[in-house]
């Protein structure tokens, strides 16, 4: 991939009616809503793309608002914590839902991705 090519990968795609991204200080925060499965987890996955293209990435994934996650989900979460982590960054979920917890439990993530409750210095002003 050319230079060029990487310098695009960090522009946030539109929002949709799925994802949206916005930066939060040092954070990028992909906002997730709705139900996300296998007919969905594409505009999840060009969200995440884009927030993980860069060097050292620092990534949140707030899954506050998400009615519906399966394993469609969870494989887009598992690829994009992987490229973050090759580019010396991180990727964190943010959800405060038992399903989600319960859904990471059973398959074997929450190790990997303990939740946040909320985006760190939310809310302070």
């Amino acid at each position: 991939m050319t230079p060029d090519a990487d310098d695009r990968a960090f522009e946030p795609p539109a929002a949709n009616a799925h994802a949206r991204t916005r930066a939060d200080g040092r954070f990028t925060v992909v906002v997730v809503s709705g139900e996300i499965d296998l007919a969905t987890a594409e505009f999840l996955t060009e969200h995440l793309d884009a927030a993980t293209a860069g060097p050292r990435p620092d990534v949140l994934v707030d899954l506050r608002r998400v009615e519906f996650f399966d394993c469609s989900g969870l494989r887009v979460l598992c690829r994009a914590e992987s490229r973050a982590r090759e580019r010396d960054g991180r990727l964190r979920l943010v959800s405060d839902r038992p399903a989600i917890r319960r859904l990471l439990a059973g398959a074997g993530l929450l190790g990997r991705f303990p939740p946040l409750p909320d985006v760190p210095g939310e809310g302070r002003e």
